[in-house]
């Protein structure tokens, strides 16, 4: 966000970001979506100093690291050991985090990785066990938390606004990216329907699930009914099979016996609206606040609670134990579906 921005009538202040030395952050990956993102991210901020990208190819590596005046690696160890990163961010083709992360954390650096964690339950767990070995800082960049909207559910849902939650719905759908796994949708995109419905509502205790493959490219668009810890029903539904140029390609709606909310596109609309009252208070972007219409400064935020967080010596927000868990949902309504039958996630 440009500085002079964020002082415009009706943008919300943002925290202090502090007067210490600047964080020193390496991204690791050089892809032209979250790849890129990352490295223009830590390159802009101010509290932050972007000292090395990583890449696999290197004159992709070597160009990017010349686009935002840093060094490139092909290397990590070789990069941890000259450049002594504080933290670490992992932004890789999805199938592809186990052994990288891996070898980061035996280097004992800490870490924010791209969703999913990885795509196996076992994986997750070697990951988690080597990283709670060494006591090691590893969040998971589930951002959709900090889009405003979900922050505005979420003090609702604290207040009492809704009363007690009856039902919660997640549709979420777009074009297909470029894994080939069979699960690809439900695993590393619909991670954030389990995590943001858990994250609001409280833990998932049971899925059901239909899948379909209507491309003929995998399991590519499902529904899933969820039983919540609180008595509460659900439901998700993902769609690789869709287009996220349609309005309204995401919507969550959290429905209780004294108030509904509901989020549109994750960042474009939020409402509040009483039972039996057909007045609705609305939030909508203002004018000059270009911040909270982004999707991507989602990322910027949660950023600015990592860094405080790596600051005072406390766990991530959001620990890499989300990513395990959104796997265990994923897990689940993948045997719901073979099997035809309700499939408990209590662990």
């Amino acid at each position: 966000m440009n500085r002079a921005a964020a002082y415009a009538p009706g943008v919300v202040r943002r925290g202090d970001r502090g007067t210490g030395a600047p964080v020193r952050v390496a991204v690791v990956g050089t892809g032209e979506w979250w790849g890129r993102q990352h490295a223009e991210l830590f390159a802009s901020r101010t509290d932050a100093s972007l000292v090395a990208v990583v890449g696999r190819d290197p004159a992709r590596t070597a160009a990017r690291a010349l686009e935002f005046r840093t060094r490139g690696y092909v290397d990590v160890e070789e990069m941890i050991d000259r450049e002594r990163p504080e933290l670490v961010t992992v932004c890789l083709p999805n199938e592809a985090h186990f052994a990288p992360t891996l070898q980061l954390i035996r280097c004992a650096v800490p870490l924010l990785v791209e969703k999913p964690l990885v795509f196996s339950l076992d994986e997750a767990d070697i990951l988690i066990a080597e990283a709670e070995a060494r006591r090691l800082f590893v969040g998971i960049n589930f951002n959709h938390r900090y889009a405003r909207p979900v922050r505005l559910a979420f003090d609702a849902i604290a207040r009492g606004d809704l009363g007690r939650l009856a039902f919660a719905t997640w549709r979420f759908g777009g074009e297909a990216g470029t894994g080939r796994h069979p699960h690809a949708n439900l695993i590393e995109t619909q991670c954030h329907g389990f995590d943001m419905l858990e994250h609001l509502c409280g833990p998932i205790t049971s899925v059901m699930a239909q899948l379909a493959d209507p491309s003929g490219n995998g399991w590519s668009t499902l529904a899933v009914a969820l039983r919540f810890d609180n008595g509460a029903v659900g439901s998700l539904i993902g769609s690789y099979d869709s287009s996220y140029a349609y309005p309204d390609t995401h919507v969550v709606e959290l429905n209780g016996t004294a108030g509904r909310v509901q989020i549109h596109d994750t960042v474009r609309r939020f409402s509040l609206q009483r039972a039996g009252d057909e007045t609705a208070h609305v939030w909508r972007a203002g004018y000059f606040n270009d911040t909270d219409r982004s999707f991507h400064a989602t990322f910027d935020r949660h950023v600015d609670e990592v860094f405080a967080a790596l600051r005072d010596g406390r766990e991530p927000p959001v620990p890499m134990a989300a990513g395990r868990r959104a796997l265990v949902l994923a897990d689940a309504v993948v045997r719901s579906f073979e099997t035809g039958t309700r499939v408990s996630t209590v662990e």
